[in-house]
């Protein structure tokens, strides 16, 4: 990267509908901006080195799922949640045979 290109690039997070700047912009107050999104692969998922089928590779895999934190929820929010859970049941039950008439007309 030249050293203008290093001037003219900032680096943020969009959060709430704004980009959220990584450091201060020494810009002059109203000029214009492009902003585009990284690439997700860059951020995201697991590298080829992570998927390694090795020993090691599979131990590391190990270590970090094991080091996940187990949900704990309120009695609360297990009751919302299995409610929840329940209505999307019955929303689904609901809508099977139209769905199934549906997907049934696509194969004449």
């Amino acid at each position: 990267m030249s050293a203008t290109e290093a001037t003219n690039t900032l680096t943020g997070t969009w959060k709430n509908g704004q980009v959220i700047l990584d450091g201060p912009a020494d810009w002059p107050e109203g000029c214009r901006v492009v902003v585009i999104r990284e690439s997700l692969s860059d951020s995201l998922g697991t590298t080829g080195d992570e998927q390694a089928g090795d020993p090691e590779s599979i131990a590391r895999w190990i270590a970090a799922f094991d080091a996940i934190p187990p949900l704990e929820m309120t009695r609360e929010e297990e009751a919302e949640w299995r409610a929840a859970r329940e209505a999307q049941k019955a929303f689904e039950i609901a809508r099977f045979e139209e769905r199934a008439r549906r997907i049934e007309a696509l194969f004449p």
